[in-house]
């Protein structure tokens, strides 16, 4: 079996996702994870999918078929993940929006050497003053080297700098 990573991005309407599947199946793939959100008018995607090799090119053009439907799709060969010696830490943030909070803190997730598994954010009224505030909820693969009261320490400081709440638990 071949896995594919497929992206997807499209006008949202009704039995878009539907349109992708019965594609998907037709041709002997089998849809295996996914991250779908609709945003702005706009629905986007990505999905892994398991196929015979012998279906893998007939299901690569299938999909790129599906531009006459308004759907872009940008398909990838996928290889197996890298074995990371890692820990899962989660991290949660709000405060006032502004322009630079994710490229601050991925900033020092990067000098930190950790990797970002997983990342949502979105901005929401407050629910007195109905000031914008802005959330990210992130999953984060930490090296199994680095310490978690330093990593603690340096997040708190960008928060501090950020002037927004910075939740990572405890070890």
């Amino acid at each position: 079996m071949e896995n594919l990573v497929v992206t997807i991005i499209a006008r949202d309407q009704p039995g878009l996702v539907e349109s992708i599947a019965q594609c998907v199946a037709t041709h002997g793939g089998n849809w295996l994870d996914s991250r779908m959100s609709r945003m702005a008018g706009q629905f986007a995607g990505i999905l892994r999918i398991a196929v015979p090799e012998t279906s893998l090119q007939v299901l690569v053009l299938a999909l790129q078929d599906l531009q006459r439907q308004g759907i872009r799709v940008q398909v990838a060969n996928s290889t197996a993940e890298i074995a990371r010696d890692t820990r899962e830490v989660l991290l949660r943030l709000i405060g006032n929006d502004r322009p630079g909070i994710v490229r601050d803190i991925t900033r020092l997730l990067v000098e930190e050497g950790i990797n970002l598994d997983e990342l949502d954010t979105w901005v929401a009224p407050a629910p007195m003053s109905n000031e914008l505030l802005f959330h990210a909820e992130a999953r984060l693969a930490v090296p199994a080297e680095l310490s978690l009261p330093n990593l603690r320490e340096h997040l708190e400081t960008l928060a501090d700098e950020l002037m927004v709440e910075l939740q990572v638990p405890a070890d």
